[in-house]
C-alpha cells in the first residue's frame, strides 16, 4: 500500500474513534446512576435482607473497652436470612474513609444477620474520621441502600 492510503486510513479510523467517543459521552450525560438516600425509619429490602435504620445512638462517645476509640452507634432492625458473612454488607462512609462495623460481641450490638428480624446496634469506630458527613451504605449483591445520618 502507498503511504497516502495508509495515512487516509489512519485519519478515517481516528475520526471513527472520535465519533464513537462523542456518542458514548452523550449517552453517559443522560444516564442517572446515583443511589437515592433513604429517610431514617424507612424499611427497605436490600437483596435478601430487610433493613430499617431507626436512628443514631451517640455522636462519637468514648468506648469503655477502648478509651482511644470514639463510637458511633446506628440502631437498626435487620433480618431475613441467616448470613455466614456477618455484617460485611454494612459500611459507614465518611468524607475520607469507609468504616466496617465493630463485630466484637457486646450488649445490644449486631454481630450477624439472622432469619429472625432483630433490633440491634451497629457500632463504628469514628475516631479516625475527619468529617461529620456520614452515610450508612448496605450492599447485597447488585442492590444497595443509603441512609444519610445526621451530624453529631
Amino acid at each position: 500500500m502507498k503511504t497516502r492510503t495508509l495515512l487516509l486510513l489512519a485519519v478515517g479510523t481516528a475520526l471513527a474513534i472520535l465519533l464513537a467517543g462523542g456518542v458514548l459521552l452523550f449517552q453517559l450525560s443522560n444516564e442517572q446512576n446515583a443511589v437515592d438516600t433513604l429517610q431514617i425509619g424507612t424499611q427497605v429490602q436490600v437483596g435478601d435482607v430487610s433493613i430499617q435504620v431507626l436512628g443514631i445512638d451517640g455522636s462519637g462517645d468514648v468506648d469503655a473497652q477502648d478509651p482511644g476509640a470514639r463510637i458511633l452507634g446506628v440502631d437498626v432492625t435487620v433480618g431475613g436470612v441467616d448470613d455466614v458473612d456477618g455484617l460485611d454488607s454494612f459500611r459507614l462512609v465518611t468524607g475520607d474513609r469507609s468504616l466496617s462495623p465493630i463485630d466484637a460481641p457486646a450488649d445490644g450490638r449486631c454481630v450477624t444477620i439472622t432469619a429472625a428480624v432483630t433490633t440491634c446496634r451497629l457500632d463504628f469506630d469514628v475516631s479516625g474520621a475527619e468529617t461529620s458527613s456520614r452515610v450508612l451504605v448496605v450492599r447485597r449483591g447488585d442492590e444497595q441502600a443509603n441512609w444519610k445520618l445526621p451530624a453529631g
